[in-house]
C-alpha cells in the first residue's frame, strides 16, 4: 500500500518523524500510516500515526487524520477537519470545514459533518444526516435518516435524532427525536 520511492522525515507537530509524500496528490504521510495507492492526499494534508486510508477515500485542504483512525471507500475528509483516536470515517460521508470526529465514533453512508462541530466517543452519524454548526454528538448517541443536529445543539448519552428531525440550540441526552 505505501509506494514510494524516497523516505525523508516530516514535523507533524510532535518531532520529525520518518514520512514521505503521498504519490496521489503529494501530502505527507508518516512511514507508520498506511494509505493505499488508489486513495487522494491532498499536498496540504496529513496521515500520520497509526492512521489508515484506503479504498478510493480521498483526505485534501490541511486536513489530518491519524491516531489509529481509519478512513476508506469514498469517504472525504477536507478543510481542516481531523478525523483521529480510533474514529472510522466511511461509505460516501464527509467531514469538513474545522469538524473534528474522534474517540471510537463513526460517520458513515452520505453522512456529513462540517462547520465546527464534533462527534465523538462512541457516537453514530450516519444516512443522510447533517451534523453542523458547533453541535456536539457523544455518548452513544446516533443520529440517522435525514436528521439534522446544528447551531450549539448536544446530542449524548443513548439519544437517538432519526428520521427527518431537526435538533438545534439544545440538549438531547436521553429518548429519541423524529
Amino acid at each position: 500500500m505505501n509506494t514510494t520511492t524516497t523516505t525523508t522525515t516530516h514535523d507533524f507537530g510532535y518531532g520529525l518523524v520518518p514520512a514521505h509524500r503521498h504519490p496521489n496528490g503529494g501530502g505527507w504521510v508518516a512511514d507508520t500510516a498506511t494509505v493505499a495507492d488508489t486513495a487522494y492526499v491532498g499536498p496540504n494534508a496529513r496521515v500520520f500515526e497509526d492512521a489508515w486510508v484506503f479504498g478510493r477515500a480521498c483526505v485534501f485542504g490541511k486536513a489530518c487524520v491519524f491516531g489509529s483512525a481509519r478512513v476508506c471507500d469514498s469517504a472525504q475528509v477536507f478543510g481542516s477537519a481531523e478525523v483521529f483516536s480510533s474514529a472510522a470515517v466511511f461509505g460516501s460521508a464527509a467531514v469538513f470545514g474545522k469538524a473534528t470526529v474522534s474517540g471510537a465514533a463513526w460517520v458513515y453512508g452520505e453522512a456529513t459533518v462540517s462547520g465546527a462541530a464534533w462527534v465523538y466517543e462512541e457516537a453514530r452519524v450516519f444516512g443522510l444526516a447533517e451534523v453542523y454548526g458547533s453541535a456536539r454528538i457523544f455518548g452513544q448517541a446516533s443520529v440517522s435518516g435525514s436528521a439534522w443536529v446544528y447551531d450549539s445543539a448536544w446530542v449524548s448519552g443513548s439519544a437517538w435524532v432519526f428520521d427527518t428531525a431537526r435538533v438545534h440550540d439544545e440538549v438531547l441526552s436521553e429518548g429519541t427525536r423524529t
